[in-house]
């Protein structure tokens, strides 16, 4: 079923200002149910967690609620969905921990195609372990992660995989299930982030061979919180450090303090709300697959005609990428500066996001970075035909 965009773009509040998003990779504005639910939330009566009044049970109900959602979105299991502030600290969470038993007989990959929230975490707690650090190189020529490589890089010392179901700084989508398979015959993990991926695409974590996945909610509609989802068995051996008294058990003893219920209500409400997109029909889980590929052809209509019209205007230039991609697109306009393009897109009404946004290893290999990385135009599923053409004549007009 397509999508209904008039529809859709009612249900956001944020839209009736008249600005045009084209920075959904930097964060997607919020629908009015997950505003309703958050607002529904903390006008109730929730305590923490437990069991000896009906507030505290309420709590538990929400943070039940929230796992079951997440695991319905990418396909996993509710006890192995872990929340936190953002994607970011549930990395160096999970890199803190894996650590422990690292030493320099070991060695992890990571890519240059990453977010920064990808490699760093990583690298820092490989060389507190004395362990080696080993890059997959981008083709900067064709914007991708070849795969090849990988079977180089990963070895019977390899201890950790870290790659992107999708780039967000041009979209490239790796093959992360040929790397998943190279990392797993040697007894490596792989650790994904989905930041990006999961806002347009249908995510299935044991179809992508993921021992974890991080996404965050901020990027597909929700509030600022995220999780990171792995099977429960692997989260079972692994012991952060933590307080005397929080509880022992896996998922919670990775959850650091009082979790924010009210956004654990909004996470739920931005599942059932993208699981609708294109009509339920079945499952909650069915319903969302069937969703987010309509979200993804819908996306992909727009990406190919901003291409199109980028490739007609004399002075820019695009980022390579390749054709597996998600609906973000780099650029530089001749003559100017990154910032000063987006300033003059901001001024118009047009949000645009520029600079390295974190994928500091890419621009740094593409030559781009030193002179202010790139315009990032990143579509989502409730901008319209329309809006890229405003796009495409504002940079008509200041080429």
């Amino acid at each position: 079923m397509p999508l209904e965009v008039d529809r859709i773009r009612s249900e956001y509040p944020a839209l009736t200002e008249g600005f045009v998003h084209f920075d959904g990779a930097g964060g997607t504005q919020p629908a009015e149910p997950v505003i309703a639910a958050i607002t529904r939330a903390m006008r109730t009566a929730v305590s923490n967690r437990g069991t000896n009044f009906e507030p505290a049970r309420r709590s538990g109900e929400i943070v039940a609620a929230a796992r079951a959602a997440v695991a319905d979105l990418v396909g996993g299991d509710p006890q192995g969905v872990v929340f936190g502030p953002s994607a970011t600290a549930l990395t160096y969470l999970v890199a803190r921990t894996l650590s422990q038993g690292w030493g320099p007989q070991d060695e992890i990959v990571v890519s240059r195609l990453d977010h920064d929230a990808n490699v760093r975490p990583w690298v820092q707690a490989a060389g507190h372990a004395g362990a080696r650090v080993r890059w997959a190189d981008v083709d900067v020529t064709t914007g991708g992660l070849p795969t090849g490589q990988y079977r180089e890089l990963i070895n019977a010392n390899t201890r950790l995989v870290a790659v992107t179901a999708a780039s967000n700084a041009n979209g490239a989508i790796p093959a992360v299930r040929q790397i998943a398979d190279l990392a797993h015959d040697e007894g490596a993990l792989v650790y994904v982030d989905g930041v990006h991926a999961t806002a347009h695409l249908p995510v299935d974590v044991a179809a992508l061979g993921a021992d974890f996945y991080v996404t965050s909610a901020y990027k597909w509609s929700g509030p600022h919180y995220a999780a990171v989802v792995a099977e429960p068995q692997i989260w079972e051996p692994l012991h952060p450090v933590k307080l005397v008294p929080s509880p022992a058990q896996a998922p919670d003893r990775f959850e650091y303090g009082t979790l924010s219920f009210e956004l654990l209500a909004g996470i739920t409400a931005a599942v059932d709300y993208l699981a609708a997109l294109a009509g339920r029909n079945g499952s909650r889980r069915q319903s969302l697959v069937g969703s987010m590929t309509a979200v993804a052809a819908y996306e992909k209509e727009l990406a190919a005609k901003l291409a199109a019209g980028l490739a007609e205007i004399d002075g820019v230039t695009v980022v390579p990428a390749p054709a597996d991609r998600c609906p973000t697109l780099a650029f530089r306009v001749a003559g100017q500066s990154p910032a000063e393009t987006a300033r003059i897109l901001g001024d118009q009404g047009i949000c645009v996001s520029n600079g390295d946004y974190y994928a500091v290893e890419f621009f740094t290999a593409t030559g781009l970075r030193d002179s202010g990385g790139a315009v990032r135009a990143s579509i989502y599923h409730y901008n319209t035909a329309d809006e890229v053409d405003r796009l495409l004549e504002a940079l008509q007009k200041i080429r």
